[in-house]
């Protein structure tokens, strides 16, 4: 993957940088298993100083989204952050089978037939128990309801789905509670970090988005000579709308992207042609004149990632 770095933006360099990592991460760029440039390589390819490299990837690194090898190299980390057992935990487990074998041998049961009873009284509890829960934590409610939608169609009979937001986690231990009896959790990749603080010894996976297919219509659809205004909300994420914008609508010269936090913006607006505002960014509507055109840069859930990803956690 080539990463570059807009020099123009406000955002600072390192944070541009984390941005891109989890961005590639979270639309599908990068797959558990990539090898990241070393600090050195990345430094030189983005022109920061090396100590930027490695203050980023000390971040990812503690966000559990890279890891390093060594001899090797910097990875990507895979999508799933289990809870390992506890000691304790393990204890009583090993306690609970020597009081089986310990039965088993008093009945006379050999240790084949022993294993054949468990495996096949293990598969008789899996195929009983109730459904699985899923929590799709996400940023805005609305559109994670409308994620967790798309979701449930990928995932049918599997389990059942529900939508929240890392606020209204924050906001609501008895909402953090149900979120914790869930078997597992789907958040995006820049948002792990804060959900596992959140819901400690809970399954969470992130999942990849793509870019909707009525936002890419919509990117194509653009007169060349309009002047376009991309809005984005996470700063992380300012430079990467540019590109991704580009990508399906190249035929367009006048692209400008900047930050809703920036004390231009309404200069901006005012001046544009088109507006193309993140998700949750839709109160900027209120700002544009009758002529003014503007649409949300919207992404879905990749059913392709629910199905190699998801599915496998819930069998």
């Amino acid at each position: 993957m080539d990463f570059q770095l807009d020099r123009t933006l406000s955002i600072p360099l390192g944070t541009q940088l984390r941005g891109l990592v989890e961005y590639a991460i979270t639309f599908g760029a990068l797959k558990p298993g990539d090898r990241l440039p070393s600090t050195r390589e990345m430094a030189e390819q983005v022109g920061v100083a090396p100590m930027t490299v490695a203050q980023v990837y000390r971040e990812l690194k503690d966000a559990n989204l890279i890891y390093s090898k060594p001899g090797s190299g910097t990875f990507i980390a895979e999508n799933t952050v289990t809870p390992a057992l506890s000691a304790a935990r393990m204890t009583e487990l090993h306690e609970r089978v020597d009081a089986l074998i310990d039965c088993g041998v008093k009945m006379g049961i050999s240790a084949s037939e022993l294993g054949a009873l468990v495996s096949m009284r293990f598969s008789e509890r899996l195929r009983s128990k109730r459904n699985k829960r899923v929590v799709l934590v996400g940023n805005f409610i609305e559109s994670s309801r409308d994620y967790a939608l798309a979701i449930a169609d990928t995932l049918g009979d599997a389990a059942g789905i529900e939508a929240t937001t890392v606020q209204l986690l924050q906001d609501d231990a008895a909402l953090r509670q149900r979120a914790a009896d869930a078997d597992l959790i789907l958040t995006f990749a820049h948002r792990r970090r804060e959900v596992s603080q959140l819901l400690p010894g809970t399954p969470i996976t992130n999942i990849s988005f793509i870019p909707s297919e009525h936002t890419r219509r919509a990117l194509a659809s653009i007169d060349p000579l309009a002047k376009v205004l991309v809005v984005s909300i996470f700063p992380e994420f300012t430079a990467l709308m540019k590109s991704g914008v580009q990508r399906f609508a190249s035929h367009v010269d006048s692209v400008t992207v900047i930050h809703r936090d920036e004390a231009d913006l309404s200069a901006q607006l005012h001046a544009a042609d088109v507006l193309i505002y993140a998700t949750g960014a839709d109160d900027l509507l209120q700002q544009l004149g009758a002529s003014q055109q503007a649409f949300e840069y919207r992404h879905v859930p990749d059913a392709g990632d629910i199905q190699r990803v998801v599915l496998p956690l819930l069998e």
